[in-house]
């Protein structure tokens, strides 16, 4: 690397991480609201012993493998049980079997068939706002009774247009890479307020503290 090419390089970094931060600076001042409200939805299904649904592609699809390990993982210090989270994405055979025999548009909408319950909530993730695959699914789980969620960026696409999506939180940014890191952020607020929510009902407790109590699911 040539001494004239260094600092091109770092204004590039410095411009990047510039345009991140102000993503998330715009969500900070217009989305709060909507992702107190996922939080809400998402506590109240597992409340009552629903199951979250996560699913997406590419980025997205790893983004609903990350959250729903935040839940049946443990999401920072809290001792407590595993929460009912599951990624759509990550059953090789079923997205391979189901993409070959119907079509990759039904990959996550047939699992949702076979796996949701009313009561349940689905998170649909969506840098474009109009996958094909991800508003099948949310339309599936409209159908089926379940809550529906859907992460977007670019205006909304369709996803912020559905009458299948209860609520569509749509992050200010044409620009993939920050949209998914909006995205990350945005979810791990809706696993922390998923967690404070249980944790104050009674459904879980930490099980580190000296007066542990919880309810028992279902």
């Amino acid at each position: 690397m040539t001494k004239k090419s260094k600092p091109n390089e770092q204004h590039f970094i410095r411009e990047y991480l510039g345009g991140s931060i102000l993503t998330k600076v715009k969500v900070l001042e217009t989305l709060v609201p909507d992702i107190e409200k996922a939080g809400a939805l998402v506590a109240g299904s597992l409340g009552r012993g629903g199951t979250w649904f996560i699913f997406g592609n590419g980025g997205s699809a790893a983004d609903a493998q990350h959250l729903a390990a935040e839940m049946t993982g443990r999401l920072y210090k809290m001792e407590r049980r595993g929460l009912a989270a599951v990624a759509l994405t990550t059953d090789s055979s079923a997205l391979t079997c189901i993409g070959n025999d119907y079509s990759f548009d039904a990959v996550f909408s047939r699992q949702i068939e076979a796996l949701g319950r009313k009561g349940d909530v689905a998170l649909g993730i969506s840098t474009s706002g109009s996958s094909p695959n991800v508003l099948a699914a949310l339309k599936q789980a409209k159908s089926q009774g379940l809550a529906t969620l859907a992460f977007s960026g670019r205006g909304g696409g369709a996803l912020a247009k559905s009458k299948f999506v209860d609520l569509c939180v749509t992050v200010p940014s044409d620009f993939t890479a920050h949209v998914q890191e909006s995205h990350i952020a945005m979810g791990h607020l809706v696993c922390f307020l998923t967690e404070r929510a249980l944790l104050k009902s009674g459904f879980i407790s930490d099980r580190g503290a000296s007066t542990a109590k919880e309810r028992k699911r279902g």
